[in-house]
């Protein structure tokens, strides 16, 4: 299955980072796509990640998922990003799934598509997740959407997709794997 993680610069490497190696354990098919017409993108703490793909390179009609990482200002150019807000309405309309940790789920407020759903984001983001129940949760499934907390529950929220996209096993293959206990 396919797998979409969008950087921008200012993204929460751990996020990012983290997820995209637990998603890879899961054998999920996961492809970095930078939003900033360049391939290495610069996280908040100042380490350059090597994107994938540029955003204009790929064609996301096979993808399983689009998984946004958090981070200031990170979330902010992820959401100021007119092509990946389209993606993301297209993939809600479409029933696709779609996940987003720390300050990212404010761009899904935004766009309303947590409208009576329940969802969490990083202490203080909460007010942006419009249309929400917000729930002080590790990590939150509504749906076809996911929301994860902050960079703390990076593991949560990783297994949280390989369980969904993989199933149950696998998130127990790859957390056994991790010493993690589920």
């Amino acid at each position: 299955m396919k797998v979409f993680i969008f950087l921008a610069d200012g993204f929460e490497e751990t996020e990012a980072v983290g997820v995209i190696d637990i998603l890879r354990r899961g054998e999920l098919d996961v492809t970095t796509v930078s939003i900033t017409g360049k391939n290495i993108v610069t996280g908040a703490h100042h380490i350059p990640v090597a994107a994938d793909k540029l955003f204009s390179e790929v064609d996301f009609s096979n993808g399983a998922m689009l998984v946004l990482p958090g981070g200031m200002p990170g979330a902010s150019h992820l959401n100021a990003h007119a092509g990946l807000k389209t993606l993301l309405k297209q993939y809600a309309t479409e029933d696709k799934k779609i996940a987003a940790i720390c300050a990212a789920p404010l761009i899904l407020g935004g766009l309303g598509l947590l409208q009576n759903k329940k969802a969490t984001a990083y202490p203080g983001f909460e007010d942006t997740l419009q249309g929400a129940t917000v729930v002080e949760l590790p990590v939150v499934k509504d749906g076809n959407i996911i929301t994860g907390r902050g960079p703390g529950f990076v593991l949560n929220f990783g297994l949280t997709i390989v369980e969904e996209l993989q199933g149950k096993n696998k998130a127990k293959e790859v957390a056994g794997g991790m010493l993690i206990k589920l």
